[in-house]
């Protein structure tokens, strides 16, 4: 919590437990937390379309979400319609694919995200990631600790498919739901850069 020039840190809930917070000057929180910015490319997320695939064992299905991000100096890496790789082919490989479960994907030309309901508790949400023209498994590991969760447009859909699911009284009724977003542009890709340097 910051008030002023001072950082407290602790637990939030620490007044109410009577454990105080500890004050920390802010020219000692700077020495020991700086953040190492790196460039990103600019987004501008626009989902394509939503089409439902049933897998081979009649149980599992999954709404793909076919999303590309334009504007950017490689739309063949990016953009379905200038990528490869067809919606087509993308989902006759899907379907050849291990995946099992109920859930929703997140397909972009360059990776595509798993979300499924988990089978052992189904109030919790699994991802995994692979790239669409191999099929081979992509990392989400992110160092420092962190795991990566989603862009704009992957965020996006899980909120709006996970309230769907909440509400949902039967997977039937689920699978009938579609996210209606379309054009999710982030409108600046260096505030966390300027701010980090402002604050240096």
């Amino acid at each position: 919590m910051r008030v002023g020039n001072c950082i407290f840190q602790g637990d939030c809930a620490s007044p109410r437990r009577g454990r105080p917070y500890t004050h920390v000057e802010q020219s000692e929180y700077k020495k020991v937390s700086i953040m190492k910015i790196s460039p990103c490319q600019s987004y501008h997320g626009v989902i394509e379309e939503c089409r439902t695939v049933i897998m081979p064992d009649g149980i599992s299905v999954f709404k793909i979400y076919f999303v590309s991000i334009v504007d950017r100096q490689t739309p063949e890496r990016f953009e379905w319609g200038k990528n490869p790789l067809s919606k087509e082919e993308f989902i006759d490989r899907f379907r050849a694919m291990p995946y099992e479960g109920v859930g929703f994907v997140t397909a972009f030309p360059h990776i595509a995200k798993v979300f499924r309901y988990a089978p052992k508790s189904e109030v919790l949400l699994h991802v995994t990631a692979f790239k669409p023209e191999t099929g081979e498994a992509i990392p989400l590991d992110r160092g420092e600790g962190y795991t990566e969760f989603a862009c704009l447009a992957e965020a996006v859909i899980a909120n709006d498919e996970f309230k769907a699911w909440a509400l949902a009284p039967s997977v039937k009724d689920y699978l009938a739901f579609t996210s209606s977003e379309k054009d999710l542009p982030i409108l600046s890709n260096t505030k966390l850069a300027e701010y980090v340097s402002q604050n240096a």
